[in-house]
């Protein structure tokens, strides 16, 4: 980062399986957003449809008009928009995070860990790579939800430079303390910022709490939202990660050697 950014936590409650719905409404918030500054929009998981499997191979074939979409509104309003959608792969799709920055497509993540309990797994392909992107806004390590529960992967994410962590998440009830925590966890002990968007109200028999999440390297909490539509922001001032990892410096201090 080479200099203090402004980011947003867009969440919302996505109308299942309605994209044009659910576009409309981000395009707007987005707008609003650019104008007060923000300059980093971090989406939900799967923000254009939700998990609607009955149809969800359908709706991933508008994905690639819709990345397309978002990267020139990106180039637009000046700011990287980061989300989740549907990728089209065979008979099945992959849940992929697409990183659009100021206009162009500046990468993109395929989500790595599936959430069996919501059946993930018979529906959705795995991804196999981490995705860590040098943007315009800094060195941005992208997960996705249930990846959250898996330390090694932020790990790996921030040994190899993220200076911030995107989370996009459809993280239901009755888990929030597990939501909250987790991203205090990842922020606290790799010592940068974590920005996650969660989705919230009902979606089909569902009920997301929101809760979207805004840290910084202490694992303080910058922004928060509640349950309702909501655009926490923040600002990212890349001097905490420099003063904090100064004062407990972890990285000089590990030894994975040994681990």
């Amino acid at each position: 980062m080479q200099k203090s950014i402004k980011a947003a936590a867009v969440q919302f409650n996505i109308a299942l399986g309605d994209i044009d719905k659910n576009l409309a409404y981000v395009t707007d918030k987005l707008r609003q957003l650019a104008k007060d500054g923000v300059e980093l929009a971090v989406l939900p998981e799967m923000w254009s449809c939700a998990f609607d499997y009955r149809q969800l191979n359908q709706l991933a074939l508008r994905t690639p008009a819709l990345v397309q979409q978002i990267v020139a509104l990106s180039g637009e309003l000046g700011m990287v928009i980061i989300g989740s959608l549907p990728e089209p792969h065979g008979d099945k799709v992959y849940n992929t995070s697409y990183v659009a920055d100021r206009g162009k497509l500046a990468g993109s993540y395929r989500k790595m860990h599936l959430f069996g309990l919501m059946n993930e797994d018979r529906h959705l392909d795995r991804g196999d790579s981490v995705c860590l992107l040098d943007t315009s806004v800094g060195k941005i390590g992208v997960i996705i939800c249930y990846d959250l529960r898996f330390p090694e992967l932020t790990r790996r994410l921030a040994v190899d430079g993220a200076e911030i962590i995107v989370i996009t998440g459809e993280w239901p009830k009755p888990r929030e303390e597990h939501w909250r925590t987790l991203i205090r966890a990842r922020a606290i002990e790799n010592q940068l910022f974590v920005v996650a968007t969660n989705t919230c109200g009902m979606i089909g028999k569902l009920d997301f709490f929101g809760s979207s999440l805004i840290v910084n390297p202490k694992g303080e909490l910058l922004a928060e939202g509640g349950y309702e539509n909501c655009e926490p922001t923040a600002i990212l001032d890349p001097a905490e990660i420099t003063s904090w990892r100064a004062s407990i410096n972890c990285f000089q201090d590990r030894r994975p050697e040994c681990y």
